[in-house]
């Protein structure tokens, strides 16, 4: 059976719509430009404002100052181990409790090389 067109009321219903929304979406989009705008323009004040530090902003949220650390005196370390001593031994030492294991084990291993160290066992180590 073939369709009837709609009556005039129906499509001016959706006209009406398509208005409304377009509406809506014009004003949005003008409100987005605004606060992009804003933005643009917080974005330069604080670049202004973070050259009277001497750092850009980049730089001051990459890099946070971190304090510098002392060099460690492995072979001080060494000595203030016992004769027989493990990995956790040497982390116990005061200042090395954030370093990384592949740090520890790199200087034990470099005392073992110098002979200044033996392996005795697995993890369990000699000073010599």
């Amino acid at each position: 059976m073939p369709r009837r067109k709609s009556a005039g009321g129906v499509s001016s219903a959706i006209r009406k719509v398509q208005q409304q929304a377009r509406g809506v979406l014009i004003t949005l989009q003008n409100e987005i430009r605004a606060r992009e705008s804003e933005v643009r323009q917080l974005k330069d004040e604080e670049s202004r404002l973070s050259q009277l530090f001497g750092r850009t902003a980049r730089a001051a949220k990459a890099a946070p100052r971190v304090r510098a650390r002392a060099r460690i005196n492995w072979r001080a370390v060494l000595k203030q181990l016992p004769k027989e001593f493990k990995a956790s031994n040497v982390r116990a030492v005061r200042g090395l409790k954030g370093k990384r294991p592949s740090e520890i084990f790199a200087a034990i291993t470099r005392w073992i090389d110098a002979g200044l160290a033996k392996r005795k066992a697995r993890g369990v180590y000699e000073r010599a």
